[in-house]
């Protein structure tokens, strides 16, 4: 574990950092914003706010005791889910924490025009001040921060406990009459409550210090449990004590723009108090407004001092320049990530319009609460051994799953300015990863427990659905569809790698010959079946017949249906369990003929020759193998032939970052069962991969070597370039089977990495393309193909 900061925030200290982290702008500008939303509902609204952020309170706690080391959100998201969702989480969540700071600086406007209008003068003078001297006691002092936190703290609530006490009798019970009724807020009720969530963001500062808590696995959860139920139950009463003593409507009228808007927004606490303490209100309420400067000085104070340890804790994992991990010996603080987290305060406070900028932080912040929700699902179901918490949040899975729901329940009212606003910060976030991280610095050698969970999920569904396949009893019916255009000995390869698989199951081939007539010789749209005579580019005598081919097969059976012709039918011996059905079928389109024979006979898979047609006609959708693709109702096997006359060696490669299909693995193994040759199987995955990436592929290689009936050997390809790495290895091979590619509006135009590898090679090659593959969902293809 890191070292070199000091444990020397106590229980007290880490409880004052949470609740001034929280009591700010959310309780002395935001009421009055509620209330105008929600009328008396609004008490509600914050009641409501602290039941959602409750489970990532939770998680925090958990994960800050299992890994007491500062960094807060961003190590959480970084363990659990990957370096990348890290990052984002980690700079936006630095952005996020420095622009609520600046906020909270010069958000006493209000409360400073309430005491004299020229005071606003001077407030990005007095905010630059503030921010000066909070650095520096920062840099000086993690310890004289939090007790000079503690002390603003407790000089707050003692100012709020004199303005609940001396309101609560004022109270006029009509003004909050349903003030915990969601029917009286109705729909906006969900609105108001997405706006005073944010008022709660603060929570999660506490882990970003847990590396200087002492005894944290006792402290950090308690600090957290306690600071959310003490601020919640702070906002409920002083809310439900201003709206009962204030007329809001005529506040609003009466007051000055600049001091409270038409929205609510301002001075409101100031305004209620004038209506306490008989004869002394305007004092009481000068009393108030320098509450309110103080709860936004405790707000700029541990925003630095939390916002400061994100660069540190990236800084030591690669993220952020190195010089930003380095503690001070004298002070024992990170001086060069506090420094710079001031340097941007400074910055914010007095060049940026940041009313309107720290408006977009309000959805990135929910985005967190939901991603650590998700880290600590990653945590428990990833089984780490080294993650040991010495507290457990309750009711798991359920209550990190509510604050995933209600996450985005909250972030579906925040407003579009502020989804976009988190998109961007996202986008920024994700941006320097890939530039300074992955490029400058060559990535990180380590991914999230998360990742790694789903990789290994997806790899042991896989494996089951491989084995369902090679394992059934089910008889397995293929046709073999050949056209005009398929040559004599694509067509003899096609039925060769039909036949085999005979030698694994129960296999039904139809083997027909699809032939086009012109519309009007046709007296109907039907599809006519001719028998005939076996084909010409079958033998026709056994001491011709291939190895492949069982002279058995050459005994024709011509039987009748009903007066008319049916097919030559093969039999094969009993060796082989495979029945083999000749047809010939014309018809007025070949390919919507393939398609309703493969419906109407319930085929299992279509092996057919591979037809290119990409460029303008396949954007037109006029590329046969694409409209099969399509249309097809069960698995295709796209056969581009170049010869099978000795097969020594099988790849079966991996396309992208998803697993194998079944059906490629199957059609390999009984080509290998017949030629004798060995499967290699060959995945790739990046050169920057983690070594973890690497031995999950290996453990997957070695569960399929174990299902596989012949000798199978594995190969993980660490290259930038899958298709030329793949096409280098795999030049010794004699058959290639792989993935068919995408059938989007590029693939059309230009092909897919799919096609480019089959092109790139001088073997015979099979692309697969399984039904099940062609109708999954985004959310199933992002699984497979990227987090697998």
């Amino acid at each position: 574990m890191p070292s070199g900061l000091k444990r020397d925030l106590g229980l007290a200290e880490t409880f004052a950092i949470a609740v001034g982290a929280m009591i700010g702008s959310g309780i002395f500008v935001l009421p009055g914003v509620a209330w105008i939303l929600a009328d008396a509902a609004a008490v509600l609204g914050f009641v409501i706010a602290a039941v959602l952020v409750l489970p990532a309170a939770l998680a925090v706690a958990e994960m800050s005791t299992a890994i007491p080391e500062d960094g807060g959100p961003y190590l959480y998201v970084e363990r659990s889910m990957g370096p990348l969702l890290g990052t984002i989480a980690g700079i936006g969540t630095w952005l996020m924490l420095s622009l609520k700071s600046a906020l909270a600086l010069v958000g006493g406007v209000p409360y400073l025009l309430y005491v004299s209008e020229t005071l606003a003068e001077f407030v990005t003078l007095i905010a630059v001040v503030l921010a000066i001297f909070f650095t520096v006691i920062n840099l000086v002092s993690a310890e004289g921060s939090g007790k000079l936190q503690f002390g603003l703290v407790g000089i707050l609530i003692a100012i709020l406990a004199a303005y609940v006490f001396s309101g609560v009798p004022q109270i006029e019970g009509v003004r909050v009459e349903g003030a915990f009724s969601p029917a009286v807020g109705g729909s906006a009720l969900l609105e108001a409550t997405a706006i005073v969530f944010i008022s709660y963001a603060g929570l999660t500062k506490v882990g970003a210090v847990a590396e200087e808590v002492e005894d944290p696995g006792r402290n950090l959860p308690l600090a957290i449990g306690l600071a959310l139920a003490f601020v919640s139950l702070v906002y409920a009463v002083v809310v439900y004590v201003t709206i009962g003593v204030l007329d809001i409507p005529e506040a609003i009228a009466a007051t000055p723009e600049a001091i409270l808007t038409s929205e609510g927004e301002g001075a409101i606490i100031a305004l209620a108090a004038e209506q306490l303490f008989d004869g002394f209100g305007n004092v009481f309420a000068l009393v108030i407004v320098v509450a309110a400067l103080l709860a936004l000085a405790s707000t700029a104070n541990a925003g630095i001092l939390a916002a400061s340890r994100f660069p540190l804790a990236m800084a030591r994992d690669g993220v952020l320049p190195s010089r930003l991990e380095e503690v001070s010996e004298r002070f024992t603080t990170p001086v060069y990530a506090v420094a710079l987290t001031g340097l941007v305060l400074i910055a914010l406070v007095a060049i940026f319009p940041i009313q309107q900028v720290a408006a977009f932080g309000s959805a990135f912040q929910i985005l967190v609460f939901i991603l650590l929700n998700v880290a600590l699902i990653g945590f428990r179901e990833g089984a780490v051994q080294e993650y040991d918490p010495e507290f457990e949040a309750p009711l798991y899975p359920w209550m990190p799953l509510f604050g995933i729901a209600g996450g985005f329940v909250v972030l579906a009212y925040t407003g579009i300015v502020a989804v976009v606003g988190a998109v961007g910060i996202g986008a920024l976030a994700g941006a320097w990863y890939f530039a300074y991280v992955r490029y400058y610095q060559g990535g990180i050698d380590r991914e999230g427990v998360a990742r790694a969970k789903v990789r290994e999920s997806v790899g042991a569904s896989a494996t089951d659905r491989t084995r369902g396949l090679f394992e059934s009893e089910r008889e397995y019916t293929l046709l073999v569809a050949i056209t005009e255009a398929t040559p004599d000995r694509a067509r003899r390869d096609m039925l060769r790698i039909a036949l085999d698989l005979g030698r694994l199951r129960s296999t039904a081939v139809s083997v027909v010959e699809f032939y086009d007539e012109p519309e009007h010789i046709l007296p109907s749209r039907r599809s006519r079946v001719r028998s005939t005579e076996l084909p010409d580019w079958l033998p026709d005598d056994p001491e011709d017949a291939p190895e492949w081919f069982p002279p058995e097969m050459l005994e024709t059976d011509h039987r009748t249906s009903g007066g008319g012709p049916a097919a030559a039918t093969l039999e094969g011996p009993s060796e082989y369990d495979t029945h083999v059905e000749y047809r010939r079928i014309v018809s007025e389109d070949h390919k919507a003929a393939i398609v309703d024979f493969a419906t109407f006979e319930d085929i299992d898979l279509i092996i057919t020759q591979r037809h290119t047609g990409n460029g303008i006609p396949g954007l037109l959708g006029a590329s046969e193998t694409a409209w099969l693709r399509q249309n097809a109702p069960c698995d295709v096997a796209l056969v581009e032939d170049r010869g099978l006359e000795t097969v020594e060696r099988i790849a079966v490669a991996s396309r992208g970052g998803g697993p194998y299909d079944p059906v490629k693995l199957l059609l390999a193994d009984a080509v290998a069962e017949e030629t004798g040759a060995e499967i290699v199987l060959v995945r790739v995955i990046p050169e920057d991969a983690p070594e973890s990436r690497r031995e999950a592929a290996e453990r997957y290689h070695s569960e399929l070597m174990r299902i596989c009936t012949v000798p199978v050997r594995s190969r993980v390809l660490e290259t930038d370039s899958p298709v030329e790495g793949m096409a280098r290895f795999v030049a010794d091979a004699e058959l290639l089977i792989v993935g068919a590619g995408p059938i989007g509006v590029e693939a059309r135009f230009r092909g897919s990495a799919a096609d480019d590898l089959v092109d790139a090679v001088d073997c015979t090659t099979v692309m697969v393309q399984t039904y099940d593959g062609r109708h999954r969902g985004l959310l199933e293809r992002f699984i497979r193909d990227y987090l697998f």
